[in-house]
């Protein structure tokens, strides 16, 4: 029997995804390099990873980037670094991710200029621009100016590519990092399409685009979700967020074609539920979770990238980004997954759960829209609120074993993993040395331009953004006169203002059901008696530029659950600032969160002030993805404690608090 004839095939396979690896580190000519060796090996697209420093807007030698250069992505700080960033990679020929938010224009302009000095026809460019700005006050940290400025700015990026580069999505409205933060399906759908409305909405008032065009808008605008390893469940999100994204682009938008309202999105798997014990279960949780997206052949994934196996021990190597990526050729190509129609077609378990997360989700969107829209619900810290305590309750099943999570709170017995056998050779390393290179090559690129030309359009940027003028025409001409990253969102930063997130701590309680708090409350409230003090105090500081604050947020409530009185000022402190918090606020403990890998430039600096300050008596613990041999430096620059990944049992690291400062005051 020929096999290809087997009922339920299809006469043609299904065209695979496009398969990225999320890419960038050091140096625009070291990611150029990694960059061609990952399309050798059959990549088909690129996802660009930016650092910190560029994503919210800082040039590599300001303050604030200090130990973040190069670190999480590559420093992209003027026109130069992006011809660098695609040397001999034809733009015209390449479907580009770039993970950037508030400074998306800037880059969008750096990337259509390097287009055009190659010679592509820019009508030709595919890509993404991430671009959800929304998200960025909830969970990931990198915004810069306030809601409605963003907005705008992601309105006229839409006006623009519609114009200029029509097969470019000019927004990937990104539920990713809502998962992190602690979403549950219902809430990632709900949140991320009432964000997806917000940006339709302003692009339709803006008056930039024809009624009649919306069609066109719509079928620009691309997700970029998150897949956990619930597989089932998260098949069953993607086929609601199609079905509720059919209705709203038909209802409140008027859109008649069903093709462009076809849910198009793209995914990176759960990275932060990778573990550091046993790290070679990540392998198989990867795996698992891209099943999630790419099973259903109705609302399957047009672009995957998966993390490495390795991502909660440090930065991956070119090899463990290989590992990923031929991860999706298997199933690609060796598989018969793309060989068949949908088969979940008929099922009623799957029909079930999809009508249960689309009447979770359209109730959330309501809600949203009823508080005035998700803006609304930002400044309000509505959303905030419901996604720390979603994560609260999340890690609370998690902490009492009711979430298994195979080797962190069961199955924990192991033997040493040959993976991690070469210790940090395990991940890839940073040279100290990328960030003083960073520096000095913007001030050598601002010392070689023409100074009247730059004042000149940045003059004409300020200007056009203190009217309802489309800035991307201003953002080009500073991109030609040779304006920094620095120096186009430090401009935007006069006319609209820089902005900080409501926090979420209010509404966040997670200790309920915890029977070991009681025991800790006890310990916290009598070394209060002993000190001589009302209560306890703790300062949650975020130092530099890592704005994913969930962990620090979930320390800051179950702190407070214990008796702790907590200071957190939320993210994108200056070690003086921290050091000034701790003095003024008189507190008895300082814990850091750093995620970054920043750790070994900003934990030192806080130190350092708070010995100048007169209180190197104050202890220090520190957080974070922190390899082992970082630790040991820490502890030996005379950090109390480090907690890493493997820490989960959130009352256990608040008891070691305790015992922390009792050590420091000398407490028996």
């Amino acid at each position: 029997m020929d096999e290809k004839a087997l009922p339920g095939r299809l006469p043609e396979r299904d065209r695979p995804w496009v398969m990225r690896t999320y890419a960038g580190h050091s140096s625009a000519a070291a990611t150029n390099a990694l960059f061609r060796r990952n399309l050798a090996k059959g990549q088909t697209g690129l996802s660009v990873a930016f650092d910190l420093p560029t994503q919210t807007g800082y040039d590599p030698d300001h303050e604030l980037a200090t130990g973040e250069v190069g670190r999480v992505g590559v420093p992209v700080a003027h026109l130069g670094d992006m011809r660098a960033l695609f040397d001999g990679i034809p733009l015209a020929d390449m479907n580009t991710s770039m993970t950037i938010n508030a400074p998306a224009m800037w880059l969008l302009a750096l990337y259509g200029t390097v287009g055009a000095e190659q010679g592509a026809e820019l009508s030709r460019c595919a890509g993404t621009t991430q671009n959800d700005i929304i998200k960025e006050y909830l969970s990931r940290g990198t915004h810069i100016f306030p809601p409605a400025a963003s907005l705008r700015l992601t309105a006229d990026i839409v006006a623009h590519t519609l114009k200029a580069m029509p097969r470019w999505n000019p927004v990937n409205i990104c539920s990713y990092h809502l998962q992190e933060a602690g979403a549950t399906p219902v809430q990632e759908v709900g949140f991320a399409l009432s964000t997806a409305v917000a940006v339709l909405d302003a692009v339709r008032d803006s008056g930039q685009v024809p009624a009649e065009r919306m069609g066109d808008v719509v079928q620009r605008i691309s997700f970029f979700v998150n897949a956990g390893v619930r597989f089932v469940e998260e098949i069953a999100k993607m086929r609601a967020f199609g079905v509720l994204w059919d209705e709203i682009t038909r209802e409140r938008y008027g859109v008649q074609d069903p093709k462009q309202r076809r849910f198009r999105y793209g995914v990176q798997v759960n990275s932060l539920g990778l573990t550091e014990a046993q790290p070679e279960n990540n392998i198989q949780r990867i795996v698992l979770e891209m099943l999630g997206v790419t099973l259903s052949r109705d609302a399957r994934a047009r672009a995957v990238q998966l993390p490495a196996w390795n991502e909660a021990l440090g930065l991956p190597r070119p090899w463990d980004q290989q590992w990923s990526l031929r991860m999706q050729q298997v199933l690609a190509y060796e598989s018969d997954l793309l060989e068949y129609p949908d088969l979940f077609e008929g099922s009623h378990v799957m029909t079930a759960l999809v009508d249960g997360i689309v009447a979770g989700a359209r109730a959330e969107l309501e809600r949203v829209l009823e508080m005035g829209g998700v803006v609304a619900a930002v400044e309000t810290g509505y959303l905030k609120s419901a996604l720390v305590a979603s994560l609260a309750e999340r890690r609370r099943r998690m902490e009492a074993g009711t979430d298994v999570v195979v080797g962190v709170n069961r199955f924990t017995e192991t033997e040493p993993s040959p993976l991690t056998a070469a210790g940090a050779e395990a991940v890839e390393q940073v040279d100290p040395a990328v960030e003083a290179a960073a520096a000095a090559s913007v001030q050598r690129w601002r010392a070689g331009r023409d100074d009247a030309a730059v004042e000149a359009a940045l003059a004409r940027l300020r200007a056009d953004a203190a009217t309802t003028a489309n800035l991307m025409p201003a953002t080009l001409e500073c991109v030609r006169a040779g304006v920094t990253t620095g120096e186009w969102a430090g401009a935007l930063r006069q006319v609209f203002g820089e902005y900080r997130a409501p926090t979420g701590l209010a509404g966040g309680t997670g200790a309920g059901g915890d029977a070991t708090l009681g025991a800790v409350r006890e310990r916290v409230a009598a070394t209060a008696r002993e000190l001589g003090s009302g209560r306890l105090r703790l300062l949650v500081g975020k130092p530099g530029l890592d704005g994913h604050s969930n962990g620090a947020e979930q320390i800051a409530v179950r702190a407070r659950d214990a008796g702790f009185e907590v200071v957190y000022q939320g993210i994108r402190l200056t070690a003086g600032q921290i050091v000034a918090a701790a003095v003024e606020e008189d507190v008895d403990l300082v814990g850091l969160s750093v995620l970054s890998g920043s750790h070994l430039a900003a934990v030192p600096a806080v130190l350092a002030g708070l010995r100048v300050a007169g209180r190197p008596d104050l202890p220090v613990v520190v957080g974070g993805i922190i390899p082992a041999g970082d630790a040991d430096q820490l502890r030996a620059a005379g950090v109390a404690r480090v907690f890493t990944p493997k820490d989960f049992a959130l009352t256990g690291i608040i008891d070691e608090l305790v015992t922390v400062v009792r050590e420091a005051n000398g407490l028996r």
